[in-house]
């Protein structure tokens, strides 16, 4: 009986130490599982950490990607408009140029046709002035028609250019051929009127004596004699030594 007791005793304690061990065990294991599981959680959440900061930075790359994507656009859309803007000036040059050239070329036209109107210096019977070439050749052409004897046309163009050039050097000449176209027409008292009106203004001009022996000429052809001979008379007196002097003695002599 002892005997079975302390069987049954060391049986009871037997199984209470293998229940302890055995509740002893499982702790162990529930204390690994949790470390196991905190450890597990721990590395998941550094893992989604990790992932999350490479999802970050992918993000930021394919930014950074995006960003590098357009700047490269933009330094091609920035070398075209170089390209054209260059290409743009390197036209306004040439078209400078030729604007340049076209100019210099209007300018030298400009300056050939200006040039014929340019005014000239003429002497004129001991004088000098300014005309303009059309003073010039309307003279020319008067005097032309007056040499070739077309004494009509001659006093129309002379007329006409005083009119035309009221105060041109030529004037003084003018008036002195218009007497003689009109002495040439037969118009006496016209020519005398053009003589005297040279002579008021011209008492000293080179060809004031031969004026003067024209207008005693409009008066003798007038058959005025009395007042032909005072103005040869006049003449001799006046212009002493000219040619005129000496034809007036001469047409004096003869009136005798």
């Amino acid at each position: 009986m002892a005997l079975a007791l302390r069987s049954w005793v060391a049986a009871v304690a037997l199984g209470a130490s293998a229940s302890s061990q055995a509740a002893l065990f499982a702790d162990d294991e529930a204390r690994k599982a949790i470390l196991d599981l905190r450890a597990r959680v721990v590395a998941l959440e550094e893992a989604s950490k990790k992932m999350a900061t490479a999802q970050d930075l992918q993000d930021q790359l394919a930014v950074l990607r995006r960003s590098l994507s357009e700047l490269a656009n933009q330094n091609e859309m920035l070398r075209a408009e170089v390209a054209r803007l260059r290409g743009t000036n390197e036209q306004l040059a040439r078209d400078f140029a030729d604007t340049q050239r076209r100019l210099s070329d209007s300018l030298q036209g400009f300056d050939a046709r200006l040039k014929p109107l340019e005014p000239l210096k003429v002497n004129q019977d001991g004088k000098e002035f300014q005309a303009s070439p059309e003073e010039r050749n309307q003279y020319e052409a008067a005097m032309g028609l007056l040499r070739r004897g077309d004494f009509d046309e001659a006093a129309t163009a002379y007329q006409g250019f005083l009119r035309r050039f009221p105060a041109s050097g030529y004037n003084d000449a003018v008036r002195f051929w218009l007497g003689n176209a009109q002495y040439g027409q037969r118009q006496y008292r016209e020519a005398i009127a053009t003589f005297r009106a040279f002579l008021s203004a011209n008492a000293t001009h080179p060809r004031a004596a031969e004026a003067a022996l024209a207008l005693a000429n409009c008066q003798i052809e007038l058959k005025d004699t009395k007042a032909g001979r005072r103005s040869l008379e006049d003449v001799v007196k006046t212009y002493p030594g000219t040619e005129a002097a000496q034809a007036a003695k001469e047409r004096l002599a003869a009136l005798r």
